[in-house]
């Protein structure tokens, strides 16, 4: 319900730090308030609710990959009836009533309460973001990729990896989850390679990827996995 402003290029996070907002969402068992604790997709606190309309809602994205855009409705989850004040919180206080494993034992009994208490309290509670309502509005197209070498992550190692193959002849694909290529780089400002400071070397080796034609660079792309018979 409140309006920030941002800058383009901004994530969520980055931009809900500009205004002054630390925090981003509740631990999921004891509900303990939890801050932004990366600066990448490996972030385990800041899960968000971003929608632009009822027909285009996602739960769970990572507010340190998203990115900002005119008119994003971003929305805290796992809490109620508010992110600052969520009443679930009580069982921080009840902790030691929760220890780890506690529930093999506390829902074995009495046998008939499973069906009509401990089940319905259990699947209320599980998950984080709550599930869109609507069907999805947009459409989706899959293909088939295929190269001599795939490259996983557009830094330093990578950026190198990629232009050396290339420049054999390869056929190269190479993907970063990132909106931006870099890695690194695009923070650390003292980086200098080959005599250039590093981020200007990293776009330099990416304009040159990009004129091969044997060569695909896919940012906002993630390699998630390599399996039997490619």
């Amino acid at each position: 319900g409140k309006i920030y402003s941002a800058l383009e290029g901004d994530t969520v996070a980055s931009a809900l730090l500009a205004n002054g907002v630390h925090l981003i969402g509740r631990s999921f068992k004891y509900h303990r308030p939890r801050g932004f604790l990366s600066a990448g997709p490996e972030e385990p606190n800041a899960l968000i609710d971003v929608s632009r309309d009822s027909m285009r809602k996602q739960p769970n994205v990572r507010a340190t990959v998203q990115d900002v855009f005119d008119g994003a409705i971003i929305a805290s989850q796992n809490r109620f009836p508010s992110l600052s004040f969520d009443i679930s919180a009580i069982n921080d206080f009840l902790s030691p009533m929760f220890a780890a494993g506690f529930y093999y034992k506390t829902f074995m009994w009495p046998k008939a309460a499973w069906h009509k208490i401990y089940e319905p309290i259990i699947r209320r509670a599980a998950g984080l973001g709550k599930a869109p309502s609507e069907p999805d509005a947009d459409h989706y197209s899959s293909r088939y990729a295929h190269c001599d070498l795939l490259v996983a992550g557009g830094g330093v190692a990578g950026l190198t990896a990629a232009l050396a193959a290339a420049n054999t002849g390869a056929s190269v694909i190479l993907v970063d989850e990132n909106a931006e290529i870099g890695g690194a780089l695009r923070f650390d400002t003292g980086a200098v390679i080959n005599g250039l400071p590093g981020y200007e070397w990293a776009q330099k080796v990416l304009a040159e990827l990009k004129s091969l034609p044997n060569v695909r660079v896919l940012t906002r792309t993630t390699a998630f996995g390599y399996y039997n018979h490619n």
